[in-house]
């Protein structure tokens, strides 16, 4: 494998580049908001990978099809988020110019009950645009297999 010297120097991102990943933030939000799993399906690359953790203090990871992606945020999304206050402050933190890991800490309150959690997502510049390929949040792993080595 050669190495790109160009794509693996220290990547400083423009104005334009931070404004492009608020942009599809923005429109995640807004599907999310309405409940557009469907369409929110459009903006990921499949297989999607998963990390979480699960009880008993391991980490596990998956891989979800379209198919089980749309299924599972179903359940979770229900009609939307828009009955929800959510605060979110993202850090886009750009590898290169078509990779960049997003932190997000943010705070959900649901009928005066707040919860605070922090998840990253891997962003991959396709021809399309950005898509997420990487989901990490901690908790989602209840009856997932803790991940093994090797």
């Amino acid at each position: 494998m050669t190495k790109d010297t160009a794509q693996n120097e220290t990547f400083t991102p423009s104005a334009e580049d931070l404004a492009s990943i608020d942009a599809w933030f923005a429109e995640y939000d807004a599907l999310a908001a309405r409940g557009a799993v469907q369409e929110i399906a459009d903006l990921a690359v499949f297989p999607l990978n998963l990390a979480t953790d699960v009880p008993g203090g391991f980490g596990a990871v998956r891989q979800w099809d379209r198919e089980e992606f749309v299924r599972v945020m179903t359940e979770v999304m229900g009609g939307g988020t828009a009955g929800m206050e959510m605060t979110s402050v993202r850090t886009p933190r750009f590898l290169t110019p078509n990779l960049v890991l997003v932190e997000t800490e943010a705070t959900v309150t649901v009928e005066g009950s707040t919860q605070s959690m922090r998840y990253a997502d891997l962003l991959v510049r396709t021809a399309e645009g950005w898509a997420f390929q990487t989901m990490v949040q901690g908790g989602w792993g209840h009856g997932w297999p803790p991940a093994t080595r090797g």
